[in-house]
């Protein structure tokens, strides 16, 4: 039987009852989708104004307008469309599986435009707080606990949709129910800790908040030095200096000890080492260490030093301290530092470099003593 799933306007119900009940339903569906897509591009016309009028990298409209603009093209006609469904004339079970149908894409297109503005938020939240400067351990700080909590947020919105779209349906109510009551979710962290899933989302949540590593922290991980590029729930991506990747799961960091060069700050002190014979003069070394360090940009000026701090059987050990603000900055100058030392000695005092003595009078006595009769 066909009929009205709500008493219409007199004018309506008359217009209704002169077209065909099937061609009706469409007109009302086409209207619909146009007056949800004039309504979005209204809106991105305004957002669109509003983000022109900015003359800054950063525009919140702009932002917007990038995230949220495909799922709203989605979102608000499928709004319009629940809200005519008590236009339609149709039987009560397919007026019923027409609701139905679009309340399940306008649950997914809504967590979609949730998700989206998480975006957004992010998007501000990155340019309030620029990793584009020399002291960023705050917004290190602030980056490292928001990806973190967007990751989960987003987990969660999804874990939620789907159980909203199963309590829509009359045979997997009770499992939506479940999902979102504590025995359905008591069960899920069965099933994740038996796949050490739950581990690494629990030390998750403890590295984003005790923050023993930060994005864009230096580390030293299994003997290799890079950068921390990403922290998801369950893993961690080291972005290492020749562009490789190293991929560690998130509870190592909780386990097993590694180096952190940027904990408390960035800046850090470098060591380069040179082996001499006996005879190199230190204060003309000194003299010209000290030359090079002021005239590189390099060093911070905080720590400099040059030091004998071994003697080994046939050579010395001269250690040059320096210092700089970061770790790339420390090792171009450890660099600049051995390199130049190194042409200094070799112009100067080529005869102080590494050398192996052997007394040959006491090997051979009679040998020498000949040649030495044969010179006078």
């Amino acid at each position: 039987m066909i009929q009205l799933k709500h008493e219409l306007p007199p004018g309506i119900l008359e217009l209704s009852h002169n077209i065909p009940a099937f061609l009706w339903n469409i007109i009302i569906a086409v209207s619909s989708i146009i007056i949800g897509l004039i309504l979005k591009f209204i809106t991105s016309a305004l957002l669109k104004r509003y983000a022109s009028r900015e003359q800054t990298d950063y525009s919140l409209f702009r932002s917007i307008i990038t995230y949220l603009s495909a799922p709203i093209t989605y979102f608000i006609p499928l709004l319009v469309l629940k809200l005519s469904i008590p236009l339609m004339q149709m039987d009560t079970s397919y007026l019923n599986m027409v609701d139905r149908t679009i309340s399940i894409l306008l649950i997914v297109s809504f967590s979609s435009l949730i998700i989206r503005a998480i975006n957004v938020l992010e998007d501000y939240v990155y340019h309030i707080y620029d990793l584009n400067k020399a002291d960023n351990l705050k917004e290190r700080k602030i980056r490292t606990q928001l990806r973190f909590v967007r990751k989960l947020v987003v987990a969660i919105i999804i874990f939620v949709t789907i159980a909203l779209i199963l309590l829509s349906f009359e045979s997997f109510r009770k499992i939506g129910t479940g999902l979102l009551t504590g025995v359905g979710i008591g069960g899920i962290i069965i099933g994740f800790a038996a796949q050490n899933s739950l581990g690494n989302l629990l030390a998750g949540m403890q590295l984003a908040f005790t923050q023993p590593i930060r994005i864009d922290d230096v580390l030293v991980v299994e003997n290799e030095w890079g950068r921390v590029e990403d922290i998801t729930l369950t893993y961690v991506v080291l972005r290492i200096w020749d562009q490789r990747r190293l991929i560690l799961p998130i509870n190592y960091f909780i386990q097993k000890p590694f180096q952190n060069w940027t904990r408390i700050s960035a800046d850090i002190t470098g060591t380069v080492f040179i082996y001499m014979d006996y005879t190199i003069p230190l204060e003309p070394l000194r003299a010209e260490f000290n030359r090079l360090l002021a005239q590189s940009p390099l060093w911070d000026k905080r720590v400099s030093a040059l030091q004998l701090t071994d003697a080994k059987e046939h050579t010395i050990e001269i250690r040059m301290l320096v210092s700089a603000q970061n770790s790339s900055d420390a090792f171009d100058l450890r660099c600049f530092i051995r390199e130049n030392m190194i042409s200094f000695i070799q112009q100067n005092y080529p005869n102080s470099l590494p050398k192996i003595r052997t007394d040959l009078k006491d090997k051979f006595p009679q040998a020498i003593g000949d040649e030495s009769a044969k010179l006078l």
